[in-house]
């Protein structure tokens, strides 16, 4: 009896590990196609950080981003505030600033002194200064991004890549239509107000966005490749390369 018990007991903890291999062996089937799943979701431009991490992942995301409303807010109408002033009100720079600080400088000193007569406490005047970690971060990523356009700039100075460099010639054309219609302030200005508009839409409404974009991408390659093999494929054979190759021997 003691015999037959082991064998049904070695039986069922067989049973138990394939049922337990079986479970196990489905769930890394679902893993895997859960994150072939993940892998096949396109993205505008490649992107595969947060909306927030590609801003640097600091305060001037959130500001950006409008994580802080108050603030950008703020920004945001001094931003519109300046361009009034000196596109409309056609105000100079150093004479606002010249007057702001006169006036308020006299407000300040006027109360400070008052406050000595009438037996009061003066005003609160807080201590402004920079952080020093915002201006890294911004710092940090506007370096980054030189160096990356530098590096794109010199690819398609050495002739590497023929569709960056007709991107690069056709974005260039339309900023020189744009800014022969608007002065720089106003091309600033209109930065700015994009900068505060379009990265918070797009993170509400990314997944919409992608897959227009992914949309529009095919139609985009679908219509090079014929814009390649119809014109491109010809006009680069026709550039002698091997004069070029000679010398570098």
């Amino acid at each position: 009896m003691a015999e037959e018990h082991k064998h049904e007991e070695s039986i069922m903890e067989k049973i138990a590990e394939k049922i337990h291999g079986h479970d196990s062996s489905s769930d890394s089937d679902d893993d895997k196609k859960s994150s072939s799943i993940k892998t096949k979701i396109y993205r505008l431009f490649g992107r595969e950080k947060p909306v927030h991490k590609v801003f640097g992942g600091g305060k001037p995301a959130d500001i950006f981003l409008w994580r802080n409303k108050k603030v950008s807010g703020g920004v945001l109408g001094a931003a519109t505030l300046s361009w009034i002033l000196f596109e409309y009100l056609q105000y100079n720079l150093l004479t606002l600033f010249g007057h702001i600080s006169i006036l308020a400088l006299a407000v300040l000193f006027l109360w400070s002194s008052a406050t000595t007569f009438i037996h009061k406490t003066p005003p609160h005047i807080p201590e402004v200064h920079i952080p020093e970690e915002v201006v890294l971060q911004l710092a940090s990523g506007l370096r980054i991004e030189i160096n990356r356009g530098f590096t794109v700039l010199r690819n398609i100075a050495l002739g590497r890549d023929l569709k960056k460099f007709l991107m690069v010639v056709a974005g260039l054309w339309v900023l020189s239509k744009v800014g022969s219609s608007c002065n720089f302030l106003t091309l600033v200005y209109i930065a700015t107000v994009l900068l505060f508009t379009v990265p918070v839409l797009y993170e509400k409404y990314e997944d919409k966005v992608d897959a227009f974009g992914e949309k529009a991408m095919k139609e985009i390659k679908k219509q090079y490749a014929v814009l390649d093999e119809k014109v491109l494929s010809k006009v680069m054979s026709k550039i002698p390369r091997g004069a070029f190759n000679k010398k570098k021997d």
